[in-house]
């Protein structure tokens, strides 16, 4: 360009209107560079200027900084015409000769013949001199400056010595504090080890006592069998022994029978053989006796009936006799059993209570052990807070020295500055307020705890924290401010009882249980003593585990129709509750009552166990799972009244439409065809507050406002399944369109955007998948639990709210361009450049692992971005401009930090007005255009909406930055939008 130029005539021979191009195509750099006060008085010399001018210049107070009064001022000149471009550029040539070569591309010349003679010689002589003589006052003011700055810089350089040895002293304490961790962090592992290896032995022991217990009562059901065992026998033998005395008392009997009959017939031989007078009278006798006899056979027969009659009752009464004899012999036996029995209790209960005695000394030692472990924690934990409160006023000791430095340092340059502009200084806005790190507050709930309610909570398990399958469930915590601070002590364990708690996050004391008192706690001196000066972030972890719900109930009945026997309303947002129910139905006999939340389904379909939480699901989904059930059933019941009647209340005054509320991102754009229907772009958020309002499935929806949490625009809305179908359809219409539709597609493709292709993961759970269809027996698959259709393919997303308190970074894509315009941006007021850092290879492996870098530029010398850079520039309240690229958006995301993406639309009309700036960065158009290309596919991949900036909005690169600026700025009064990862 110089050397164009110096070819060029003279300027004297130049016309007014070349002058004027070459002084506006660097009337930017005159702006910065020049000062009004240092050229008046030339120009005043030149008569091209008056006194009301430069009163005008200095004085006015509507120009408020340099560059506006330079402006102005050649305004001024250009009115003069050639006259006053001479001037400015003869002036330019005395005080500013870099700026006049490179304006003019000339060497300034102080001979005559190089001005124009708007000035005679003998003016001009004297003028030069007075610039020398000022010059070299100049020139002596800015050597004692330097000196002055000599002298600070040693003293400067003092205290930099003396915070160096101080950040000795620190990194020293600082390595006794990180030894001292570690040892704690050893002892901390092996009193772990101990506490596992107790365990295990607890648990042996406890297993040996369950068998010993076990084998002793076994023992002793063996010893009952075999006492009633012998017991029998015993029976058995005394019976045995009465009918073997019975059977042996008929053969004597017939015995003594037999003797009689012999005797009888021995003298009946003895009776023949007599003489014939011993016969007559042995017949004389005989009759005598005949005659006696048969009065003795009278009183024989009388004296046997009697003695038969005595013979029967003897027999009688020794059957008796021998009855009563095994009576008694039983009974004697049943005595020894149960003597021997007493004998085993007695035995068996000394035994306990031995055991007893046992447990109860064992009981002792553990008590007083724990005691002793309790008052070495609560040592160990008062020691670990001293050292924290020690770290935490060193910290803030070197934050506010520092702070003190950069302030000096700062005055120092503002005093320079205004030193050198001389008795007209350029006004400048005054500093924004450093953002400083608040102390976080000790919730008065919190101050101590007792063991009793440790083992309070750890003995609770009657209610379970909500599950993972809640379709909304509660927000994540934000990112924390003080997460360097807390970081290094992620690593302790104090057996779980403690979690570390951020200042950001909030603990609502709603939630934690009713047996965590504040007041009746207790706790040792020198806990006391370092509780209230350390700084609160230790806090219980388990009241945020468990959440206190009310009585829950089972029910168990018969559920076949079970949509006809009860009535439910609500949502997710309130829960199901059941709203009427039947008379003398199964339900209405085992006690449904209205106001009962339903919290679980159980129930048995096609010999499968079946379990749907209905805890938080939308109506549409209950309804869906209540019409599976075909069996018996159980249902899990919360009274909740006072919810139940909320509910009532805020249907029956118009406030809500059902229990449903959650916020969806719709990815394809759907007309209004019919009255009531809600017309619906891609990317729009939706508010969807009804998901059974009507019979064929729609749900009710509004419109959002941008920025705020208002519904605008309401009307009805196809379900999930419906929509689906609707975008299966759009994406075959796109593939494969039909002769008829494509003179209507082309002259509405324009208008109209593609649909937005969302997939996930099958194996994942969404709660927008479980919708009910028009026709329930065609849209279930063989299983009959989920309808068979595209489960991939998502219509809407589900988006929650964001609200960023602070700058949120700025993200320029395609990524060539935004190379060509990061620097311009960032020469923007509110707006500063994200710079790479240099990390040493220990810190870039921490960083990596817990997913801090952003981007790297160079893996080999470990230049990267950095989250906490970003998070530097935006607790300044400026907009973080990132020269990154899209993978950069996740990472921040994670960070609770949600970047403004705005993609500029680029066509190779729109290129070649930035032809100039692209080839400053070695870049071409067909470059941009095929980045461009490449990336904006990805952009409906990432979790949160973006915003389009159109070719034909902006024609140079200084409108398409005004147009930036606009965005963002309308941009960071937005909600942002994020949804959740459907992977």
């Amino acid at each position: 360009m110089a050397e164009s130029v110096l070819n060029t005539p003279d300027l004297k021979d130049l016309e007014e209107e070349e002058l004027w191009d070459l002084i506006n195509d660097n009337r930017h750099a005159i702006s910065l560079g020049v000062r009004p006060c240092v050229l008046i008085p030339y120009l005043r010399q030149a008569r091209v200027l008056t006194d009301l001018d430069e009163d005008e210049i200095l004085t006015c107070l509507n120009f408020t900084n340099r560059g506006m009064k330079t402006s102005h001022m050649i305004d001024l000149l250009h009115v003069k015409g050639h006259n006053g471009a001479m001037a400015l550029l003869e002036g330019l040539m005395i005080h500013y000769p870099a700026l006049y070569t490179r304006i003019t591309g000339r060497q300034p010349s102080i001979e005559p013949s190089g001005f124009s003679g708007l000035i005679n010689y003998t003016e001009l002589t004297e003028y030069l001199v007075r610039a020398v003589s000022s010059m070299q006052t100049e020139l002596q003011v800015a050597r004692h400056e330097a000196a002055r700055l000599q002298a600070r810089c040693c003293e400067l350089q003092g205290k930099l010595e003396q915070a160096q040895q101080n950040n000795k002293e620190l990194s020293q304490m600082q390595g006794e504090h990180a030894r001292l961790r570690s040892h704690l962090d050893g002892l901390n592992r092996e009193l772990l080890k101990l506490k596992d290896e107790k365990c295990d032995i607890y648990v042996r022991y406890t297993t040996a006592l369950e068998e010993k217990s076990a084998t002793i009562v076994r023992n002793r059901d063996l010893q009952l069998e075999i006492s009633q065992l012998q017991h029998e026998l015993k029976k058995a033998q005394k019976v045995t022994d009465f009918e073997r005395q019975r059977s042996l008392k008929n053969p004597s009997d017939t015995q003594k029978l037999r003797d009689e009959l012999n005797a009888v017939r021995t003298k009946l031989l003895e009776t023949e053989m007599l003489l014939p007078v011993q016969r007559d009278i042995l017949a004389h006798d005989l009759k005598e006796v005949e005659n006696r006899s048969s009065e003795l056979a009278a009183e024989v027969s009388r004296l046997s009936e009697e003695n038969i009659q005595l013979q029967q009752e003897k027999e009688e009464l020794l059957e008796e006799k021998d009855c009563l004899a095994l009576e008694v012999e039983k009974l004697t036996v049943d005595c020894e059993m149960y003597q021997h029995r007493s004998t085993l209790f007695h035995s068996q209960l000394e035994e306990v209570q031995t055991e007893r005695d046992k447990a109860y000394l064992s009981r002792d030692e553990a008590q007083a052990q724990i005691a002793r472990s309790l008052a070495e924690k609560d040592v160990l934990r008062g020691q670990l807070m001293e050292l924290q409160a020690r770290v935490f006023a060193m910290k803030a000791c070197s934050k506010q020295r520092e702070r003190r430095e950069h302030s000096r340092d700062r005055k120092f340059s503002c005093d320079n500055r205004r030193g050198s502009c001389g008795e007209f200084p350029t006004s400048s806005p005054p500093p924004r307020r450093q953002l400083c790190r608040l102390n976080a507050v000790l919730p008065e709930s919190f101050n101590s705890f007792d063991a009793c309610e440790f083992n309070d909570e750890a003995t609770n398990n009657q209610v379970e924290p909500p599950g993972s399958e809640s379709p909304r469930r509660r927000d994540f915590p934000s990112r924390s401010d003080m997460e360097d601070i807390y970081r290094s002590q992620d690593s302790l364990n104090f057996d779980h009882d403690y979690v570390f708690i951020s200042k950001g996050d909030n603990f609502d004391e709603s939630k934690s249980p009713t047996s965590l008192p504040s007041s009746t706690s207790k706790k040792s001196p020198n806990d006391s003593d370092s509780r209230t000066s350390a700084p609160p972030f230790l806090m219980r972890s388990r009241p945020q585990a468990l959440r206190i719900t009310g009585r829950v109930l089972t029910v168990f009945f018969q559920g076949e129709m079970i949509l006809n026997q009860i009535q439910v309303i609500g949502g997710n947002k309130t829960g199901v509750f059941v709203h009427h129910v039947a008379e003398g139905s199964a339900a209405h006999n085992t006690g449904i009552c209205p106001g009962s939340q339903i919290i679980q389904l159980k129930y048995e379909r096609e010999q499968r166990a079946v379990r749907m939480v209905l805890e938080d699901t939308t109506m549409e989904e209950a309804l869906w799972a209540l019409g599976q059930v075909q069996g018996p059933c159980h249902i899990t019941l919360r009274p909740s009244q006072d919810a139940y009647e909320n509910l009532l209340h805020q249907l029956k005054d118009g406030e809500v439409k059902s229990g449903d509320s959650f916020y969806i991102r719709v990815n394809m754009t759907m007309q209004e065809d019919v009255a009531g229907t809600l017309a619906v772009r891609c990317n729009d958020i939706v508010h969807v507050t009804d998901t059974h309002h009507s019979i064929d499935g729609s749900w009710w929806a509004s419109h959002v406002h941008p920025c705020h949490l208002e519904d605008l625009k309401s009307g009805s809305l196809p379900n999930y399944y419906s929509a689906q179908r609707l975008l299966i359809g759009a994406l075959e219409d796109m593939t494969y369109p039909r002769k008829a539709q494509r003179k209507e597609k082309t002259l509405s493709h324009e208008k109209q955007r593609a649909p937005r292709i969302v997939i996930t993961s099958q194996q994942s759970r969404n709660p927008l998948w479980v919708s009910v269809e028009e026709n329930n027996t065609t849209a279930q698959d063989s299983d009959g639990c989920v309808p068979s259709r595209c489960v991939t393919l998502m219509p809407y997303t589900l988006v929650s709210p964001r609200f960023p308190p602070i700058c949120r970074p700025v993200l320029l894509l395609p990524t060539m361009l935004g190379r060509v315009l990061h620097k311009r941006l960032a020469e923007q007021d509110g707006y500063q450049l994200c710079e790479p850092e240099l990390l040493m290879a220990s810190e870039h492996a921490i960083q990596m692992q817990k997913g801090e870098i952003l981007e790297e530029c160079d893996s080999k010398t470990h230049l990267c971005y950095t989250l906490q850079g970003v998070e530097k520039i935006m607790k300044r309240g400026t907009h973080c401009v990132l020269p990154l690229g899209l993978d950069c958006v996740r990472r921040l995301h994670r960070a609770e930090i949600f970047p403004i993406i705005i993609y500029i639309m680029s066509t190779e009309r729109s290129l070649r007005k930035l032809r100039q700036k692209l080839r400053q960065n070695v870049l071409t158009e067909s470059q941009v255009l095929e980045c461009s290309c490449s990336e904006e596919p990805l952009l409906d991949k990432l979790p949160c909406l973006y915003q389009s900036i159109p070719p034909e909005s902006w024609h140079d690169s200084a409108t398409l930055i005004d147009t930036v600026k606009t965005v963002v700025t309308e941009e960071q009064r937005k909600i942002v939008w994020v949804e959740s990862d459907t992977w």
